[in-house]
């Protein structure tokens, strides 16, 4: 599971079918093709390609483009970047980076004064019970120890501005690194100064490896003060999004404040179900592979509840199944999640038709009674147009 599915999914915490599906890593672009509702969500070929050509352009020569741009857009006080520690972050699978990025983190921290540019770094996050591991383009640790997470899009930045919608997106995706990193501060917030670990436990390198292996010191107090403690890093929460500029390929940069973005996406995620929980209400046996026949496989998908919103369009791939089966059923959740919202406890466009006539619904209802009125407004509206 990426940042990015991972912010649409803590955009929307009540749908189970999703959070089942990537926690099981199931290919949903090819799971929506055997349904029959091949999904239009996605970037084209062309647009990966370039975005990788723009990346490398922009972390070309030890990334001394991207650093002249953090120190120019978020941190002027401190001294240019003439040059940058680059550390290689290669190890043997995803909990192997995800140590080498901690280890070289708090290496990076416990030597102020230089900035470091870690490039693709590995960070995990508790989603759901489960690890989700993120790589974010690229972390900077500042001269003074504080770290800053950036983005690199594709999509330009015309005279200064982007489309709102791509910044809102990408924000929503910095946060959820923002929110990972914050968890390896506070791991290395909680190490006592001058060691390397966390509890008794720490990341050592085999010298001639490249893989990171846990080590656990001979004897290790169960207990630490807090003046023994090591202050936890800062995550700066104004993180830098780089573009290119107008329709050329040279980079240009713009500071984005996701204090919002972030605070929503960390309430969202205490929200989500744990996996475990819902995979114990499925029918025993249930697969979700596409190779399986339709109709066995519309039923294993049926089989875990959706909570399907029009925003779903733009960031999940099952958004045109999951929207004919909302429709079929009549669901108001078609509508929007404000429509929604409005009509409190009635669920279908038929009940909502229902109680507007007075043929359902209780009077009491604030959400039948403006119905009603809705409704006997309209027919005084159309009665003075026929006259």
């Amino acid at each position: 599971m990426d940042a990015r599915a991972l912010a649409a999914l803590a955009a929307n915490p009540g749908c189970a079918r999703r959070a089942i599906l990537d926690g099981a890593g199931v290919n949903k672009a090819a799971l929506a093709s055997a349904l029959g509702s091949p999904s239009a969500f996605g970037q084209s070929q062309f647009a990966l390609t370039r975005g990788n050509a723009f990346e490398a352009r922009v972390k070309a020569d030890g990334g001394a483009e991207l650093l002249r741009l953090v120190h120019e857009k978020l941190d002027r006080t401190a001294e240019p970047p003439a040059e940058a520690r680059v550390p290689d972050l290669t190890a043997t699978g995803p909990q192997g980076r995800t140590a080498r990025t901690a280890l070289e983190l708090r290496e990076a921290t416990a030597h102020p004064g230089a900035w470091t540019l870690l490039d693709h770094p590995m960070l995990a996050l508790d989603v759901a019970g489960s690890p989700a591991f993120l790589e974010p383009d690229a972390v900077v640790v500042h001269p003074d120890g504080s770290w800053t997470v950036v983005e690199i899009k594709s999509f330009p930045l015309l005279d200064g501005s982007a489309d709102p919608a791509k910044v809102g997106a990408a924000a929503r995706q910095a946060a959820v690194y923002v929110l990972a990193l914050e968890e390896v501060a506070a791991r290395l917030g909680a190490e006592p100064e001058g060691r390397a670990g966390v509890e008794g436990a720490s990341a050592r390198r085999p010298e001639g490896s490249n893989t990171v292996a846990p080590s656990i010191p001979a004897e290790a107090p169960r207990r630490r003060s807090a003046q023994d403690r090591a202050p936890s890093p800062r995550v700066r929460h104004r993180i830098l999004l780089v573009c290119p500029r107008d329709f050329s390929n040279l980079p240009a940069a713009s500071a984005v404040d996701i204090r919002k973005q972030r605070a929503v996406t960390a309430r969202q995620l205490t929200r989500l179900t744990r996996i475990e929980d819902i995979a114990e209400t499925l029918p025993e046996g249930t697969c979700f592979s596409p190779e399986l026949p339709t109709d066995e496989l519309t039923a294993a998908v049926e089989s875990v509840p959706a909570t399907y919103a029009p925003e779903c369009l733009s960031a999940c791939e099952l958004a045109f199944h999951c929207r004919a089966r909302s429709r079929e059923t009549g669901a108001v959740t078609s509508l929007g999640r404000p429509v929604r919202a409005e009509l409190g406890g009635l669920t279908t466009v038929e009940g909502v038709l229902a109680a507007a006539r007075g043929e359902a619904g209780d009077p009491d209802d604030p959400a039948v009674a403006a119905l009603r009125r809705a409704a006997a407004l309209r027919a005084e509206a159309l009665e003075a147009a026929c006259r």
